[in-house]
């Protein structure tokens, strides 16, 4: 551990240097707009009509001539007679978002009028165009509806909707493997509590939810030993995907493989950051693949996955960068780090403040889920006192 702390890089340089050596890529997927929610548009949108495509009533009332009603009031009321059309002294009844006839230039609220057999007072005047909503109201014709790069949400899609779009090219998912590596371990799915010295492969389980959550498709990839061919074997085989991501077998131990078959296939990046939680991570290049080297303790593994996974993931994808959701909180507690590293420190939320859950421990996973967010302290602060307002970032 000595080697990679004396070769440890900060985690912003480490970052760019990864980054830097990421490429997005280009592939696209014609889809329903159905099927759209949370997909990156490959091209911009232009609006093929306009909308509303007719004039529309905003409001329930009568489609009248302004010029009919000039000066109604409550004390100077205008009496119209009721139709199917309109004309001089004649108006008919709208629902909201019905069409306008051609004679009308405005629409009298309902809440304006007292309806007398066939006829109604309208008590109040308007000017033209009032509650009407024009053709192209809402949108034109070839106007700029959403860019190339734009990630759709449900409300954008019932946009496209309303236009008549049925299907979007977007940007393909990018393809995530995941390697899990190390002797102790034995798969979820044989559904048996571990023996003494065995360890549940959580690991993949939990990147996968993240990468699904992050716009990616994970493809699960089996156990894989502690023995250099073998690692060297998986990752060459995965090297089609868009990035890798290999859990365990990052420190330097005589078991460690990971980092140097990395180096092998392609390029080392970083072997050590200043990362607390997190600090054996390696990043490096197989190949032209992307590949993030975390360590095998779940709670290290998930801040490597944070710091460095998920805007790699964005960046392969075309995936815009979204900020943390952050709120602002009151320490109830202390939380000590260590200079030159970023720490992340877990919190739980109460009302406004704060309270430490725990300030190490790499292995327990736990202490994560307990916490509703991390409080992530620069690699030139000594910790945060109690009573010291901080920034939570929220765990997702």
């Amino acid at each position: 551990m000595d080697r990679i702390l004396k070769e440890r890089t900060s985690v912003s340089k480490a970052k760019e240097l990864f980054l830097n050596e990421i490429r997005p890529f280009d592939r696209t997927d014609n889809i329903p707009i159905r099927e759209t929610a949370g997909r990156i548009l490959a091209s911009t949108i232009l609006a093929p009509r306009n909308v509303p495509h007719y004039r529309r009533s905003a409001m329930d009332g009568y489609a009248v001539r302004s010029a009919d009603i000039m000066g109604a009031s409550p004390t100077n009321p205008v009496m119209l007679q009721v139709s199917d059309d309109v004309d001089e002294g004649v108006c008919c009844h709208l629902s909201t978002g019905e069409q306008v006839p051609d004679e009308a230039d405005a629409v009298i609220m309902l809440e304006d009028t007292i309806m007398i057999g066939d006829m109604i007072e309208v008590r109040a005047q308007v000017h033209p165009g009032k509650n009407v909503g024009d053709v192209g109201e809402d949108v034109r014709k070839n106007e700029i509806i959403f860019n190339k790069g734009h990630l759709l949400r449900p409300c954008d899609i019932a946009v496209l909707a309303s236009l008549g779009i049925e299907d979007v090219k977007s940007y393909s998912r990018p393809i995530v493997a995941i390697i899990p590596t190390g002797n102790d371990l034995i798969p979820l799915e044989e559904n048996s509590i571990p023996a003494p010295g065995e360890t549940l492969d959580i690991n993949s389980l939990m990147i996968g939810m993240y990468v699904e959550k992050w716009g990616a498709e994970p493809r699960y990839c089996n156990i894989v030993p502690e023995d250099r061919n073998l690692i060297e074997k998986a990752i060459t085989e995965n090297q089609d995907a868009d990035f890798i991501v290999v859990s365990g077998g990052t420190s330097v131990g005589e078991r460690d493989f990971v980092p140097g078959v990395v180096e092998s296939l392609g390029k080392k990046l970083v072997h050590g950051v200043g990362l607390s939680p997190g600090k054996p991570t390696a990043l490096g290049i197989a190949g032209d693949t992307p590949v993030l080297c975390m360590p095998g303790y779940p709670a290290a593994g998930l801040v490597a996955l944070f710091a460095f996974g998920k805007p790699a993931i964005r960046k392969a994808g075309n995936i815009p960068d979204i900020p943390e959701i952050t709120v602002n909180a009151r320490l109830t507690g202390k939380i000590s780090s260590r200079e030159g590293y970023v720490s992340y420190a877990r919190v739980i939320l109460e009302g406004n403040s704060a309270r430490p859950l725990m300030t190490a421990g790499a292995g327990i996973l736990s202490s994560i889920a307990k916490s509703n967010g991390f409080v992530i302290i620069p690699e030139n602060v000594e910790g945060y006192e109690e009573g010291n307002e901080v920034d939570v970032v929220l765990i997702e």
